[in-house]
């Protein structure tokens, strides 16, 4: 399938097809405000309610006492709508109920997520489960308050999307009613995903006093987002995304496990027992060429399911991982796979001080290291340790593979970590600065010259983050977590005025709020409840000067992209009446018919004159496609 733009949110109108009685939105006002004048006006945390008000909505919902919109003692008071549909030309939003209320309330769930009946007298209960902030709907929603229903706000229409079991919307009465709801839930959203009460004192805890513009955003300094922005063009053109080549695996290499694209003139498709080498277009890359399969490996362990492809000494040679156990990452060595003469030439061991260690990532020692023909060092992350491995041997000279049954990387560089980092992916600059994601959500900055200690750590969200990526100047981190992405400007000003990224010095506490990246509820819930964000990449740059047009995310079919330019332009009409960080909406959508395995930019050289970026490249297990960007002016 070809490329689609995000599905644009659809407004509500009272006109809509409804599921219930009919009823004109004058009564409905005139019965919300006859509510509002007997029910109290205080705003306050909400409660769990008594059994009595359970019965109360039971009946209230079977019409056996009163219809939903003469309740006299409602609070809390929304329209509900449901949108049906998906994204086929018949999808709309109906009305679910004309009047009914919500409440945020601490309840059990079980293992499943669901929530746990409270007359539940059973023996077996676990009179120790931990209670959770949960949104109730009427009868029909119930919601534990977490990222995963992606709430989305809508300022102008006192509305809030959401997804649970389905895609939903709430339309508020007042504004007076938004707003609070946005800020109760901010706070059980808090509550539930650190486990503290949202005070001052709390978040000053969780985020550090330097990072408190991330917990209160409305107070933070965005200077450094307006500084980086390019003044020239401050609303970029519209994009349009072509398919260009789509071409079908090797067959006999089954499925793809990743890509490795290439800077010169040659890509790799990495499948299950070898390489398909294919050229390097403008538009894209494509053409059966030569395949390889993995062979005359120096040991008998023959590397037959690759996770990790990294290429090397001018992309003559590629590095492969594969995980020991199945379902973990750690490795305890990897394959030096030889793609002139088609073979697999060494396995390698990680090891110290005479020890056997495993590694979970590897990644080059900077964006362009890949093209130096010279190249022998690579970095290496495990859940605790940050390293420089070299192929030489210590004397610098290139180890005899011949007689070497089992040789082992020098260690030349690195800090293995006596507490629990709980390292998970990495990434480097241009220069060799290096980006640490973490479980726990932080995201540290190192440099250059040490590897013991980071210059700035940003804290978590909550999520943890599973891959990482960075500009090619350092200036911005991009982090991926299940449910969003986080963009982070470096920027910081110094003592002396001077303008310097987290990688070179201690950001101090003029630090920027980062930014979201988010699929709407609607894309959210037909990528399915399962699929996650997976892989987010800046598009390809390793030269000074050229910033990164682009960014692109995996999420089961779908390959999301995001115009950078766009996502730091603090006018954007996202950002407008959002409360909490910013979250970027404006994304476009690549279709596939199978789950993506991976999405990347070529690297910019390819990009034509007049195309703004280079082809993005998209691979599932069995198929390869490449999709060109241009502007809209162009198809006019």
């Amino acid at each position: 399938m070809g490329a689609n733009h995000s599905r644009e949110d659809l407004n509500l109108s009272d006109s809509e097809e409804e599921s219930g009685d009919e009823q004109t939105q004058e009564e409905e006002e005139e019965t919300y405000e006859d509510a509002k004048e007997q029910g109290s006006s205080e705003r306050r945390r909400p409660k769990t309610p008594s059994s009595l008000d359970d019965v109360e909505a039971k009946l209230k919902a079977l019409k056996l006492k009163y219809p939903s919109s003469t309740n006299p003692n409602l609070k809390n008071a929304v329209k509900l709508y449901n949108h049906v549909g998906g994204h086929t030309a018949t999808s709309k939003w109906v009305v679910a109920d004309k009047l009914t209320s919500y409440s945020l309330v601490k309840s059990s769930l079980n293992d499943d997520g669901e929530e746990e009946d409270e007359n539940d007298d059973e023996e077996e209960k676990d009179d120790d489960r931990e209670s959770t902030w949960v949104l109730k709907v009427g009868t029909r929603v119930r919601a534990r308050v977490c990222a995963e229903v992606q709430l989305k706000s809508f300022g102008e229409q006192k509305r809030v999307d959401f997804v649970s079991k389905g895609v939903w919307a709430m339309k508020f009465f007042t504004e007076e009613d938004y707003k609070g709801f946005l800020t109760e839930f901010q706070d059980c959203l808090f509550e539930n995903t650190y486990g503290f009460e949202p005070t001052d004192g709390n978040k000053v805890k969780v985020y550090g006093k330097d990072f408190i513009g991330w917990a209160k955003p409305e107070t933070a300094d965005d200077s450094m987002w307006e500084d980086a922005e390019d003044s020239l063009v401050k609303t970029p053109p519209a994009r349009v995304l072509r398919e260009e080549f789509e071409e079908a695996a090797e067959e006999s290499g089954g499925k793809i496990q990743s890509l490795a694209l290439g800077a010169l003139d040659n890509s790799f498709l990495v499948g299950d027992s070898g390489v398909q080498v294919v050229r390097n277009f403008s538009h894209g890359i494509h053409g059966k060429g030569v395949y390889v399969n993995f062979g005359g490996a120096t040991s008998t362990t023959v590397h037959s399911t690759p996770k990790k492809a990294l290429l090397m000494r001018a992309e003559t040679n590629m590095l492969l991982m594969s995980p020991v156990t199945h379902g973990k990452p750690h490795t305890t060595g990897l394959h030096q796979f030889d793609i002139e003469t088609g073979k697999i030439v060494t396995e390698w061991k990680f090891g110290k001080d005479g020890t056997d260690i495993t590694m979970r990532d590897i990644a080059n020692d900077n964006k362009g290291a890949q093209m130096d023909p010279s190249g022998s060092t690579f970095l290496g992350l495990d859940d605790n340790r940050l390293c420089r491995w070299d192929m030489r041997d210590r004397n610098g000279i290139v180890q005899d593979l011949a007689t070497a049954s089992a040789p082992v990387l020098n260690w030349t560089q690195g800090h293995q970590f006596s507490r629990g980092t709980n390292f998970q992916c990495f990434a480097t600059t241009g220069d060799g600065s290096i980006v640490v994601g973490s479980i726990d959500g932080k995201i540290r900055l190192y440099s250059t010259n040490s590897m013991r200690q980071a210059k700035t750590a940003f804290p978590g969200l909550g999520s943890p983050i599973t891959h990482v990526d960075v500009t090619f100047d350092g200036k911005w981190i991009l982090g991926t977590t299940d449910t969003y992405l986080i963009l982070i400007c470096s920027l910081f000003t110094d003592k002396d005025g001077k303008m310097k990224t987290g990688f070179s010095g201690r950001m101090g506490n003029r630090i920027s709020a980062p930014r979201l990246l988010k699929l709407n509820p609607l894309d959210s819930h037909m990528a399915g409840v399962n699929n996650k964000f997976r892989g987010a990449q800046f598009s390809w740059v390793t030269e000074n000067g050229k910033q990164e047009r682009h960014l692109v995310a995996t999420v089961g079919k779908f390959s999301v992209i995001w115009n950078f330019q766009q996502v730091k332009d603090g006018s954007h009409e996202c950002y407008r009446n959002q409360v909490g960080l910013k979250s970027c909406y404006c994304y476009k959508i690549v279709l596939k018919d199978d789950s993506i395995v991976d999405s990347r930019f070529m690297h910019d050289k390819f990009a034509v004159s007049d195309s703004p970026e280079a082809p993005l490249v998209v691979a599932t297990p069995m198929k390869v496609s490449s999709f060109s960007i241009s502007s809209s002016q162009r198809h006019a």
